[in-house]
């Protein structure tokens, strides 16, 4: 399993993001969200954004550092999700938390929303 996060990788369509919002299910295990959308992608077979509310962190160098540890945390455990799923779909992390986080609490949080992600696309594929 390749473990890097390449552009192709990156969610970046507006259009895509606020479908998202729209009609996106939810999955979230404090302080993480995962707001999750089958689509219809060729490239490749999870887009993934993340997010950081302005409104709990007014410094924008405390926000660009969760983002990373975001991205690095999804890095290191896509493969829980990858190698279970045969579709399609756009990921965005919410990250809803006050205070700055240590990379472990991250990580741990991601195994976890991931692991519910993949059980809930057990469950619906199973019906």
């Amino acid at each position: 399993m390749d473990t890097s996060f390449g552009k192709k990788e990156k969610l970046k369509s507006k259009i895509l993001i606020t479908q998202l919002f729209q009609a996106g299910k939810g999955i979230s295990v404090y302080p993480l969200k995962l707001i999750y959308l089958s689509v219809e992608e060729k490239e490749v077979q999870i887009k993934t954004a993340v997010t950081v509310s302005k409104r709990n962190f007014k410094s924008a160098v405390d926000r660009n550092r969760i983002k990373r540890l975001l991205r690095e945390s999804y890095r290191l455990n896509k493969a829980l999700v990858f190698n279970n799923t045969e579709a399609n779909f756009a990921f965005l992390f919410l990250y809803l938390g006050k205070d700055m986080p240590t990379f472990e609490q991250l990580d741990h949080k991601m195994k976890l929303v991931l692991k519910k992600f993949k059980l809930q696309i057990d469950e619906k594929n199973s019906k």
